[in-house]
C-alpha cells in the first residue's frame, strides 16, 4: 500500500498481489502496468469524507477516528473500499488540520486487509473543508486525470459489504450517471410542521411508504457528473450532506440499488453497540 499526501501522484505499490482468501473478491488488476485492461479500460476511486465532528456520539475524537473492536472506523471504511474490485484508488478527506495525523493513523494500520495481506489500493490523504459538501469537492480535486468513476463513502458506514460497494460501481459503469444503495422503509413516515419550543408538532401528511427509501453510501457517479454538481450547487448554511441530492438539482436522475442493513451509519452510542456485535458475528463466521 502507498498513504501519500496531497501533490503526489498516486501510483500502485510494487509490492507482490495481495493473497485473496478463499471465496474472497479478487482485486482489479487492470489499472496496473504491464496488466491486461478491463473492456473499458476505466478507473474508480472512492472518497471518503472524514472530516466530521460527529457530536451526537458525544464528545471526544472526530466521529471517524472512534474505534469499533480497537480499530478506527475509518480504518474499517478504507478496508471496504479496497475490498471491492474496481475500486483502485482511495481518497480519505481528514479535517482540515488533522491530515497529518489521519496519515500517521492508517501508517499504523498498513495491513488494512484482514489477514496481513496487503491492500490493492493506494491511499490518499488530503485536508478537508468546514462542511461535508467542501471536503467532497477538495477530494475531487484531488483525483488523477485516469479516475472517471467516483464513488462518495461516508466513513461512519464501517461495515457496508463489499457486494454493495461493487453493485454501486457496476451500475455505474453499465451507464447510469448516479447510484444510491438504499433499503425499503419498515416504518410509517410522517411529514410534520417543525416546532422550535419543543411542543407537539402538527403532521402535515403521510407519504406512501412504498415509494420510500432510506438511503446509504457508497453513492457511484460519473465523475463528470458529480464534478458538474459541486460547480453548480451553491453551499448554503452547512451544506449540502447528499451528493445525489446535488445531482438530482440539475435534473440528472439518480436510480436505486438494493442496500444493505449493515450499512448502517454509526450516529449515537447505540449504534456503536450494535456495530460492535455485527463485527463480532463477522469474526465467529467470516473469519474477519
Amino acid at each position: 500500500m502507498s498513504i501519500q499526501s496531497a501533490g503526489e501522484s498516486p501510483s500502485r505499490s510494487a509490492a507482490p498481489p495481495p493473497a485473496v482468501p478463499d471465496g474472497g473478491p479478487a482485486p482489479d488488476r487492470s489499472a496496473e502496468p504491464g496488466a491486461v485492461p478491463s473492456q473499458r479500460g476505466h478507473r474508480t476511486a472512492a472518497i471518503i469524507p472524514a472530516a466530521g465532528r460527529g457530536l451526537r456520539l458525544g464528545p471526544g475524537a472526530p466521529k471517524a477516528l472512534r474505534t469499533l473492536s480497537g480499530t478506527p472506523m475509518l480504518v474499517h471504511a478504507v478496508r471496504a473500499m479496497d475490498r471491492a474490485r474496481a475500486v483502485s484508488l482511495i481518497v480519505v478527506v481528514a479535517p482540515p488540520d488533522g491530515a497529518d495525523e489521519v496519515r500517521h493513523l492508517l501508517d499504523e494500520h498498513t495491513s488494512l486487509a484482514p489477514g496481513g495481506e496487503l491492500p490493492a489500493t493506494d491511499v490518499l490523504v488530503v485536508p478537508g473543508g468546514e462542511t461535508r459538501q467542501d471536503s467532497v469537492r477538495l477530494g475531487l480535486a484531488a483525483l488523477p486525470d485516469d479516475v472517471d468513476a467516483v464513488l462518495v463513502h461516508d466513513a461512519a458506514r464501517p461495515l457496508v459489504p463489499v457486494d454493495t460497494v461493487d453493485a454501486v460501481a457496476a451500475a455505474v459503469r453499465e451507464g447510469a450517471p448516479a447510484v444510491v444503495p438504499a433499503l425499503p422503509v419498515p416504518d410509517t413516515v410522517k411529514e410534520v410542521e417543525p416546532r422550535t419550543d419543543g411542543g407537539p408538532e402538527p403532521v402535515t401528511g403521510t407519504p406512501e411508504r412504498s415509494r420510500l427509501r432510506a438511503v446509504q453510501t457508497p453513492q457511484g457517479f460519473a465523475l463528470k457528473v458529480l464534478a458538474a454538481a459541486h460547480e453548480q450547487v451553491a453551499r448554503e448554511g452547512d451544506g449540502v450532506t447528499d451528493d445525489a441530492g446535488m445531482v438530482e438539482r440539475l435534473g440528472i436522475e439518480v436510480v436505486v440499488v438494493p442496500g444493505h442493513e449493515e450499512a448502517f451509519k454509526v450516529t449515537r452510542p447505540l449504534d456503536l453497540v450494535l456495530a460492535e456485535a455485527v463485527i463480532a458475528r463477522r469474526r465467529a463466521t467470516d473469519g474477519f
